[in-house]
């Protein structure tokens, strides 16, 4: 009875990053500044692997699709959050809530099984050189692409369905930058236990998956190399795949440890640093850290700006 007399909410406030009013204008210089860096760099790199023939192979495919992916993520996360800082406040309906968690569960999961992929492609690359144009070829590269999105799209629907279970009644104040699954949880007035468990078992196998795809990848990848003795060797492989792996880890830390860790009170600080970092952070360095580590970009960029001077 209780339950049917209550008030359903259908608007809430993100204070995330809003505690400091003196800090609002400095943050929002930065982050727009971070936004737009993010956004030419991963849409120009796209851009040099479109019109570049010789960047039409499955590695360039893969960062392409990595780099749309990282301007999406930052496009649903960060705009929202400049205009909580000129507006001093974010209101946010149920409605743009749920649509901005379900186009971040998109982009999020899409970019766990494009980076086992690409994890996939370097193993076959190093350590099957001779199969890889048999084995990584453009049909198959596509069907990987395909179903990386496809598994974004899969999980998001399902932590989407969950969510219409949930109702607001008690708070409308949201205690992050954006609309994330763990705060929509700690405010609702249905208990999210069966939530919480499909968080567990869905998210939880999606990146165990994913992280040992990549561990099994690169560690074929380190064996395969140690073993060939060749100093010219070892240097061109971690140089293609250093980029990658430490891309890689800076990803899954703090993923991992937002959703895995133990929930507390205290942590919703933590998480949100958590989170900035995989959501701005990351989508700003990944252009960065695969540029300047691949001599085939470098080289294509030059080679445009050259012909357009």
């Amino acid at each position: 009875m209780e339950k049917e007399n209550a008030t359903l909410l259908t608007e809430f406030v993100l204070t995330g990053l809003m505690d400091r009013p003196e800090w609002h204008l400095p943050l929002f210089l930065m982050f727009l500044v971070v936004y737009l860096i993010t956004m030419m760099g991963n849409l120009g790199l796209i851009a040099l692997i479109w019109n570049d023939p010789h960047l039409h192979s499955p590695m360039y495919l893969f960062l392409g699709c990595l780099a749309f992916v990282d301007a999406w993520l930052s496009s649903t996360v960060t705009p929202k959050m400049l205009i909580g800082f000129l507006a001093k406040i974010t209101m946010i309906s149920l409605s743009e809530c749920l649509i901005q968690f379900f186009s971040f569960a998109i982009s999020v999961t899409t970019e766990c099984f494009l980076l086992a992929t690409m994890a996939y492609d370097r193993y076959v690359a190093i350590c099957k050189p001779l199969l890889y144009p048999v084995i990584m070829t453009n049909r198959l590269c596509m069907q990987l692409s395909v179903l990386s999105f496809v598994g974004g799209l899969l999980h998001a629907l399902i932590h989407e369905s969950f969510l219409f279970r949930l109702t607001f009644c008690k708070s409308n104040i949201i205690h992050h930058f954006y609309c994330d699954i763990i705060p929509l949880f700690k405010i609702s007035c249905t208990d999210p236990s069966v939530n919480f468990l499909v968080v567990f078992i869905f998210s939880g196998s999606i990146q165990v998956f994913t992280i040992m795809t990549v561990l099994f990848s690169y560690t074929s990848v380190l064996f395969t190399v140690l073993k060939k003795k060749s100093v010219k060797g070892i240097r061109r492989a971690f140089s293609t795949c250093g980029a990658h792996l430490f891309s890689v880890s800076l990803y899954y830390g703090p993923l991992l440890f937002m959703y895995v860790h133990p929930r507390s009170p205290q942590a919703d600080d933590q998480d949100m640093m958590d989170s900035l970092f995989y959501t701005v952070i990351i989508p700003f360095l990944n252009p960065i850290i695969y540029s300047l580590r691949n001599k085939k970009v470098i080289d294509s960029l030059a080679k445009m700006l050259k012909g357009k001077c």
